[in-house]
């Protein structure tokens, strides 16, 4: 595995140089970096034009030049151990690359991050459901959904979303109030989706639509009449509904059902109160906790949640102890998530205060000058995400759910699955640890390059919401005729790409055995 690691590093090397000479030299060819000062006159025109000729090298060969930024690499590679400056060159202006190339990755990161953990969780869900059940109505609704969010131009869908995701609800919000026809509309639709979901026999599927149907129109009049969108909060009451419901799905989920999935179920039932009374604990007895707490701190948290749940499961679950260790570990965890989410809703009146009324933002990634508040900057910058991300994942999950279906399919149909039933495994036993671990072998290569291509940065996407990341970088350099910050650019994701195909190579490994005895 070492070797063969060194080799592929070996081969990315050789890969990135080749890709960075290439689009050094396109940029180079495409345009004239002088042209913005023909129309200058006097002395300034001839000075400016001599300080931009020395910041870029103008009087050099091309080859000259991209030796120079080879030579900027290095002084950065060689930083830890020699203390070299490193910038990665400068901008036409004189200005320093990496602060800007530092600024863009991280804005997209919170981009990137967000919408491909969506559309991924989400995408193989649903592939995975429709494959199990091929041929029905869910199975054809979503392959429609799928096909329409994959042929829409992301342009049509951020200036919709723009339009009716934020605009209208932001409308909405300064008398959020909804009609018995509105409402009666929203309860079907959630008595539909939750009948083509579940399925059945004819019984079955009228059930389940009038169940879903009073459980979506109900709460929700409930929230409009308690006036909850204007100060929205979990509260104690949400946080327990919320952990019972992750300790059903994730004992459902890792332990079955029947009397041997038992000792999870109690694993799960014992890591739900254990979150409930971690947030009795953080918001009655030290409610000033929250006041102090920032990201490393809600990381730690999570550890502590994680292992918590771990401990409940090696102590309590008897003979399935690896799942119930696993399931612990998942609702303390998705738990503390409500928890968090709880305590971010509470800064939403003061958002909404600041923000004039207008909290899911169109453009841009901060409302500038915002009091210092962790919880307060922490909820502004989702409410900046929720646009881009949705017009991101919207496009990534009709992927994701299409090669899973297609995935899925495929492995259902091989001969270990056969004989996987045949020796009485139950279903869910078939599809968790039969099924699902070799449909991961190929998305695993999907993962990994949909990230680094949305890395690169969605132009069009950042373009239009404002967003100042990877593809606005490209772009703004592209236009200018700059090398070097598109060199920057160029850089991380030549050098993502190889590192994300490595990683997947690797994966495989642990994903399939048989690769990892060849």
């Amino acid at each position: 595995m070492v070797k063969y690691i060194l080799r592929r590093a070996g081969i990315a090397l050789v890969i990135v140089l080749a890709s960075t000479a290439l689009s050094f030299f396109l940029v180079v060819v495409s345009g004239d970096p002088l042209e913005d000062l023909a129309q200058l006159r006097g002395p300034e025109k001839a000075s400016k034009t001599a300080l931009r000729t020395q910041v870029m090298h103008l009087d050099k060969p091309v080859i000259v030049r991209y030796g120079y930024w080879l030579a900027e690499v290095g002084r950065c590679l060689a930083k830890p151990f020699t203390g070299a400056e490193c910038t990665l060159g400068s901008d036409r202006q004189g200005r320093a690359v990496l602060p800007q190339l530092t600024q863009a990755m991280g804005s997209t990161v919170r981009l990137v991050l967000a919408a491909t953990i969506i559309a991924m969780f989400l995408g193989i869900l649903v592939g995975l459901v429709t494959a199990l059940r091929q041929y029905s109505v869910f199975d054809y609704a979503t392959t429609f959904v799928a096909f329409l969010c994959y042929s829409m131009p992301s342009f049509w869908i951020a200036t919709m979303l723009k339009q009716y995701a934020a605009i209208d609800f932001n409308n909405w919000l300064t008398n959020p109030t909804i009609g018995w026809g509105v409402l009666l509309a929203i309860a079907l639709a959630g008595g539909v989706i939750w009948m083509l979901i579940v399925g059945g026999d004819r019984k079955l599927r009228w059930m389940v639509f009038g169940v879903a149907t009073v459980a979506t129109g109900l709460p929700l009049l409930l929230l409009v009449r308690l006036g909850w969108f204007s100060a929205p909060r979990l509260g104690l009451i949400g946080v327990i509904l919320s952990a019972i419901v992750m300790a059903w799905l994730w004992s459902t989920l890792l332990g079955g059902s029947g009397k041997r999935a038992w000792p999870v179920r109690k694993v799960c039932a014992v890591a739900a109160g254990l979150g409930v009374a971690a947030y009795l604990v953080l918001n009655y007895v030290v409610g000033t906790f929250w006041d102090h707490a920032n990201e490393g701190i809600i990381l730690l948290l999570a550890a502590v949640a994680a292992l918590a749940g771990v401990a409940a499961g090696h102590f309590l679950g008897g003979v399935q102890k690896s799942q119930a260790m696993k399931a612990g570990a998942l609702t303390t965890v998705t738990t503390g998530v409500f928890i968090v989410l709880d305590r971010l809703l509470m800064a939403y009146p003061q958002l909404y205060s600041q923000t004039r009324g207008h909290p899911i933002a169109t453009t841009g990634s901060q409302t500038p000058n915002l009091p210092d508040d962790f919880w307060f900057v922490s909820l502004d910058r989702i409410a900046h995400l929720v646009l881009p991300t949705a017009a991101i994942a919207l496009i990534s999950f009709a992927g994701y759910t299409r090669y899973t279906r297609a995935t899925t399919l495929d492995v259902l149909n091989q001969d270990f699955i056969r004989t996987a039933r045949s020796k009485g495994l139950l279903p869910r036993t078939v599809v968790v640890r039969h099924v699902f671990r070799n449909v991961m072998i190929p998305i695993s290569t999907l993962i990994a390059l949909d990230f680094a291509g949305v890395m690169a940065g969605a132009v069009v996407t950042e373009t239009i919401f404002g967003w100042s990341g990877m593809g606005k970088l490209f772009s703004t350099s592209l236009t200018n005729v700059d090398p070097n910050p598109l060199m920057a650019y160029m850089l991380v994701t030549a050098t993502l790409i190889v590192v994300m195909n490595l990683v997947a190579d690797i994966a495989y490994a642990f994903l399939d055995p048989r690769i990892r005895i060849k």
